[in-house]
This record gives structure tokens, sequence and C-alpha cells, in this order.
């Protein structure tokens, strides 16, 4: 699968995913680093319960470096086209799903945006995997 307009959309895809990822990560992660304690953000400090986390500064760290920064970062090559956009995306992916499993399993709830930034998670991975596969050149 070698079209380019086909491969343009699929990294223009991929890019807005992970900026739209980044961007989240990135205010969410903020607002936890800012206010360890979660109130900026309405969460209780009874999800950490069970958890190695006395607060959120710790997760809000590694969201706003990893899921946040490190999206962000991802884009930028996407958007460029770079030779390892595709294992950048595998990666952040599978950081974005097992983010949110962990999640769910530590706090034993879910809502509606950790199945939305699961299914991203899934998307991101899967892209990544698609142009893999099909060997998109970098150029």
């Amino acid at each position: 699968m070698e079209n380019t307009k086909v491969k343009k959309k699929v990294y223009i895809g991929l890019g807005s995913l992970q900026a739209f990822i980044g961007l989240g990560a990135l205010g969410g992660g903020f607002m936890l680093v800012k206010d360890p304690s979660g109130s900026a953000l309405g969460l209780p400090m009874s999800f950490l319960e069970g958890s190695p986390f006395s607060d959120f500064l710790i997760p809000g760290i590694f969201l706003l470096a990893v899921n946040g920064l490190g999206s962000m970062i991802g884009a930028g090559l996407t958007y460029a086209r770079r030779r390892y956009a595709e294992e950048i995306a595998i990666v952040l992916g599978t950081i974005l799903v097992t983010w949110i499993v962990i999640q769910v399993v530590i706090i034993r709830s879910f809502s509606w945006l950790q199945i939305l930034y699961f299914i991203f998670g899934v998307i991101e991975l899967g892209i990544g995997l698609f142009i893999r596969q099909h060997r998109f050149k970098a150029a």
C-alpha cells in the first residue's frame, strides 16, 4: 500500500490522535503536579487506596512526561514521517492502554474518559502496527 495520499492521511490521522492525547495528558498531568491532592480535577484521595502512592504527584509526573510530552514528541515525529514514527506509536499506544488498565485496577472503577483513552491507545497501537505491516517508507 504505497499510495502517497493514503500514506499522508494515515500519518496525519495518527499525528492528530497523538497530539490530542498529548494535549489532554499535559493538562491533566500539569494539574496533578500543581495540586497532588487531585482536588483541582475532582479526584478523591480514596482512588489511591491500595496503591503505592500517597498522593497524585508521581502519577501526575508520569502523565505529564510520558503520555503528555511523549505523545507530543510522537506527534511531531509522525507528522514529519520520521523513520521510527510507527515504533513510537506502538510503544505510546501500549503505554496508554497499560496506564488505563492499571488505573482501573487501582481505583476499582472506571469512567467514560478511561474507556475513551483506552480506545485511543488501541487505535494508536493499531495504526502503528498497520504502518509497520505495510512498510510505509518515512519519506
